[in-house]
């Protein structure tokens, strides 16, 4: 019964496909549309939680992407001036022994190869590319895509996976009115072997600062080395991350921050910048046989660094209550959503009120820097605010 319903996906990055590949090994029929030409990610790095580590494995791609991708050593924080550095948590033998996976390091190519691999494994020519979402419409029985190029595609169910300005969500709710954060963000990607030979490490840093942070991680099998700035400012309003920016800004922004931060915005090939916007929790992703997963669901600031990993998450999910509640679809979508949307809706604060905790102005000095760690990232309040999020499990959480 399975292959009989058909599911329409609108968008083809993450989210999309992890709901793809999870609804194919489930045994549905799925389609992919997505607008893009050709199916590439954006040349930078995520990072892949314990929790999301084990969604991969759930989805048959974990031992690919990890292949691929680097285990840090260690997470430390490190002083914006000086370079004193503090252990944040182990990611290695530890995270494996308190959550069951690692914490990886991944460059984005690598996840949306290995995703794209997977459902082409099942299903061939399940991604349509070049193929830009204009609408839906639905009755009892069915729904409707219909593309800007006029196709119109039928089938049972329609999840939109088409990112923060999604078309599919925009119907459903309305438009959704983002608040500049007032912080713009920098990232690079470094050849590991063009950096000083302290620089090539299998570390996670975090460099904290008054006013911005920055964060440096290796990837694609410690051959190369990610860096993101984030910096308070005001003048800079484009949430894009294909706009170019020149060494010469990024260095203004980061003036007077340790040298290795310097270094790692000299070194970087290209840079490219991009205003963080600021979004609620919206209240329903569902209506009928339309639901929404990924940024669609909950965008979201990088500073749980979760984004991709609930996406992930909603993939596996999803297709874990479609299965269950097969026999009635509507209801299947109702119960994905009471199933992720209180989790995700935390997540979206929590990254919000990370941000004050990587920009205090207790970071000015180290003797601030020292007593603000201590009451912000000691043990319990670190326990507080992950352990809940690397903890979760994807197959048995509750449907």
């Amino acid at each position: 019964m399975k292959k009989d319903i058909k599911v329409i996906i609108a968008g083809g990055g993450i989210g999309g496909l992890s709901a793809a590949l999870a609804l194919l090994r489930q045994g549905f029929d799925v389609e992919v549309y997505e607008q893009a030409k050709e199916l590439r990610e954006v040349g930078a790095g995520i990072q892949i939680s314990p929790n999301g580590s084990r969604a991969l494995d759930a989805l048959g791609i974990y031992e690919n992407v990890k292949a691929d991708s680097c285990n840090p050593e260690k997470k430390e924080f490190r002083l914006w001036n000086t370079g004193k550095s503090w252990l944040l948590f182990d990611l290695g033998d530890d995270a494996v022994e308190k959550y069951g996976y690692p914490y990886l390091t991944v460059y984005r190519p690598d996840l949306l190869k290995a995703l794209v691999d997977g459902v082409e494994a099942i299903k061939p020519n399940a991604i349509h590319l070049d193929s830009k979402v204009h609408s839906f419409s639905q009755d009892k029985d069915s729904i409707k895509l219909k593309l800007e190029n006029g196709q119109e595609i039928s089938g049972d169910l329609l999840i939109g996976a088409d990112g923060v300005r999604s078309a599919i969500r925009n119907q459903l709710w309305g438009p959704t009115n983002p608040n500049f954060s007032g912080m713009v963000a920098w990232r690079g990607v470094i050849p590991m072997k063009n950096l000083p030979e302290h620089l090539q490490k299998m570390v996670g840093s975090t460099w904290i600062g008054p006013g911005g942070h920055a964060v440096n991680y290796p990837l694609h099998r410690g051959e190369i080395m990610n860096f993101v700035g984030t910096i308070e400012r005001k003048d800079w309003q484009v949430e894009s991350w294909s706009t170019q920016g020149t060494a010469e800004e990024c260095l203004n922004d980061f003036k007077g921050w340790h040298e290795d931060v310097q270094t790692m915005i000299r070194l970087s090939p290209q840079l490219f910048k991009w205003a963080l916007m600021q979004r609620d929790p919206i209240p329903q992703w569902t209506q009928g046989r339309v639901t929404l997963v990924g940024d669609a669901a909950h965008a979201t600031l990088p500073f749980l660094a979760q984004g991709a990993v609930q996406s992930i998450e909603d993939g596996v999910v999803l297709a874990r209550c479609l299965d269950k509640y097969v026999h009635d679809l509507p209801l299947a979508f109702e119960k994905y959503e009471s199933a992720r949307i209180e989790r995700t809706s935390k997540m979206v604060r929590g990254a919000t009120a990370n941000t004050g905790r990587f920009h205090s102005a207790e970071l000015e000095t180290e003797e601030g820097a020292e007593a603000y760690l201590q009451r912000e990232w000691g043990s319990n309040p670190i326990a507080d605010r992950y352990d809940w999020l690397y903890r979760y499990d994807v197959l048995t959480a509750e449907i």
